[in-house]
């Protein structure tokens, strides 16, 4: 049976901890409930988003009109550790997979360790850390379009992969579940101790502690954001319940009442001080909706 929610607040369906009430809110568990949601957002047409953990989302204190759809509830997960290729679903949660990944001896998967995101969201925004990406394990996708026609796959060379960008963004794509190739043959030690580095490295240069979306601006390569932001000055700096983290600049966290007005007043305070010393205008890596 298909249930749709009324105005529930969408702060706990966000790492940041912070959003107003979606109009409509909806959990589907698999790709049935999925075509469900869609069917239903069509009939009444009414706008949706996606929702999947929440980690790369700021989202209005006014809230959301429209269908909110969240992902996470939407898991369950294929590995075929022989030919090292997993099949998940958009919900899987990708510090999971990339355990999994680990105890099984998989190498490919080590970076996503501290990543605090679903399959699906890191398929759509080629979502990466540690000099590792998802476009380089990714070997095809299953999505469904806004018409809720049949779902489809995509592979990899139809994606369109760039920095923190895919296909998927640009053409508004639900993402139903994953493909992935990893490599067999290395000793699982190895592995996990790679991927239990990997963890300790950003728990302790990241301010995990608090409520974050993760990086908020995307790196200028070869420069990065964290620095330049760092450089002005900017580090501990607080609006309202928001601060830019002491601990990595490109972190702004919820200190414990922040609201997504002080988030993006911060956000807006970063980007002109740093154009003002740089004559770089950094680009939000997270996704602001309702604004």
């Amino acid at each position: 049976m298909l249930n749709i929610q009324h105005l529930e607040s969408l702060a706990p369906f966000t790492t940041w901890r912070i959003g107003g009430p979606a109009e409509f809110l909806a959990e589907p568990k698999n790709e049935m409930e999925v075509k469900e949601v869609l069917e239903w957002a069509n009939h009444k047409a009414v706008p949706f988003q996606i929702i999947g953990a929440g980690s790369n989302l700021l989202i209005n204190d006014s809230g959301l009109e429209g269908l909110s759809i969240c992902m996470r509830k939407m898991q369950g997960t294929i590995i075929d550790s022989s030919h090292g290729l997993i099949e998940a679903l958009a919900g899987d949660s990708m510090p999971t997979l990339s355990r999994k990944a680990a105890k099984l001896g998989l190498h490919g998967f080590e970076w996503a360790i501290g990543i605090p995101g679903t399959v699906g969201g890191a398929a759509a925004m080629n979502a990466g850390a540690q000099g590792g990406c998802t476009a380089e394990r990714l070997e095809s996708v299953l999505v469904i379009s806004e018409d809720n026609k049949k779902p489809f796959r995509l592979l990899r060379k139809d994606l369109d992969f760039s920095y923190r960008n895919s296909l998927i963004q640009k053409e508004n794509l639900t993402v139903l579940s994953a493909r992935f190739k990893l490599e067999t043959g290395h000793p699982q030690k190895e592995i996990l101790d790679t991927t239990l580095a990997n963890l300790n490295h950003r728990t302790s240069t990241q301010p995990y502690q608090l409520p974050s979306c993760g990086s908020v601006f995307r790196n200028p390569e070869p420069l990065k954001a964290g620095k330049l932001i760092e450089d002005t000055g900017l580090k501990g700096l607080q609006l309202g319940g928001a601060e830019i983290s002491n601990l990595h600049a490109n972190f702004i966290v919820n200190t414990g009442k922040a609201k997504a007005s002080d988030i993006k007043g911060l956000i807006q305070l970063i980007q002109k001080k740093v154009e003002a010393a740089h004559q770089i205008f950094l680009q939000p890596e997270v996704k602001q909706l309702g604004f």
